[in-house]
C-alpha cells in the first residue's frame, strides 16, 4: 500500500517538475516577444519623406449592440418591459418530480452497486488483507524490539562482570 503513495508521489513531483520548466519557457518565450514590440515601436516603420504630411488613420468603430425591431426606442412607450416566460404551477410541479424521481434514481442504483456482493466481498478481502499485513509488521517489530532490549540487557551485564 506504501509502494502507491510512493509512486503518486513520484508522479506528482515529475508534473510539478515539467510544470515549472513549461513555465519557464513561457517566460522566456514573453521575454522575447516583449523585447521585439519595444524594438518595433521604437524604430518607424517608414522612413518620414520631407514635405510628406502623415495620413492619420479614421478611428476604428466596433458593433457592441444590434438595435433589432424590438429595441426600437419609439416602441417602449406603447409596451412594458419584456420579462421572463412564467411556467404553470402543474408544469412546475411536474418537472420537480422528473427531477426528484431522477435523482432518487440514480441514488438507488449507486446504492444497489455499491452494497452489490462482488462489491462487499472485494472489500472484506482487502480488509483481512490490510489486518495480516498489520499484524505480521506488528509481529516484527515487536521481535525487533526484543532482540534490542536482550542486547541491552547483555551490554550491561558485560561491565559488570
Amino acid at each position: 500500500m506504501v509502494w502507491v503513495l510512493v509512486v503518486v508521489a513520484g508522479v506528482l513531483v515529475a508534473l510539478v517538475a515539467g510544470l515549472a520548466v513549461l513555465v519557464l519557457r513561457l517566460q522566456a518565450r514573453l521575454a522575447s516577444v516583449e523585447t521585439r514590440l519595444v524594438e518595433q515601436a521604437a524604430r518607424p516603420a517608414v522612413a518620414p519623406v520631407p514635405g510628406a504630411t502623415l495620413r492619420t488613420e479614421a478611428p476604428e468603430y466596433v458593433i457592441t449592440d444590434y438595435a433589432g425591431p424590438e429595441d426600437d426606442p419609439q416602441d417602449d412607450v406603447d409596451q412594458p418591459a419584456v420579462s421572463a416566460p412564467v411556467v404553470s404551477a402543474p408544469v412546475f410541479a411536474d418537472i420537480v418530480a422528473r427531477e426528484t424521481a431522477v435523482q432518487a434514481a440514480s441514488l438507488v442504483h449507486g446504492l444497489r452497486r455499491a452494497l452489490a456482493p462482488e462489491t462487499r466481498n472485494r472489500i472484506r478481502f482487502h480488509v483481512r488483507q490490510e489486518v495480516k499485513r498489520s499484524r505480521k509488521q506488528r509481529r516484527t517489530e515487536l521481535r525487533e524490539v526484543r532482540r534490542e532490549w536482550a542486547a541491552r540487557q547483555r551490554a550491561a551485564q558485560e561491565p559488570a562482570a
